[in-house]
């Protein structure tokens, strides 16, 4: 009996997730030809990767790709963020974004936990990582501040 929990959940938990082909091209898409506002991507555990759950356009907002999260579940997300310098040059710093809710399952967190590293080895030209447990470690004044 010690054994029926932990013996299930441990292969699992542990094995890290590869990136989908389209989610390493749709990455790729909004870095070089700036396509996309942000992506936010999801752990597939039938397949055993991490696939694109929903794509930003470049019109979207900031409090648009916030919107898109959900409340009670991880994600993983890239994030184009766009400004200007204070010498007047325009600028962009890509974020990836680990987003893992307090309220969301332990399973849930447990496989983003262990996932995330290497998904974010794959996506190659992330200025910087952010880790968010709540909105407002994520907030727009956070971004604005890492990127300059």
């Amino acid at each position: 009996m010690a054994m029926s929990f932990r013996g299930l959940s441990r292969p699992n938990a542990s094995c890290a997730m590869a990136a989908a082909e389209h989610s390493k091209n749709t990455f790729m898409e909004l870095q070089r030809k700036k396509v996309h506002r942000y992506v936010i991507f999801k752990v597939d555990e039938k397949k055993r990767e991490v696939v694109v759950e929903k794509i930003g356009g470049p019109a979207e907002s900031y409090d648009d790709f916030v919107a898109a999260l959900p409340e009670n579940d991880c994600r993983f997300a890239v994030y184009d963020f766009d400004f200007v310098t204070s010498d007047n040059c325009q600028k962009s710093k890509i974020f990836f974004i680990a987003w893992s809710p307090s309220t969301s399952r332990i399973r849930a967190k447990m496989l983003y936990a262990t996932s995330k590293d290497q998904f974010r080895r794959e996506l190659d030209g992330i200025h910087y990582e952010i880790q968010a447990t709540d909105p407002t470690e994520m907030d727009l004044e956070v971004i604005k501040e890492r990127a300059h």
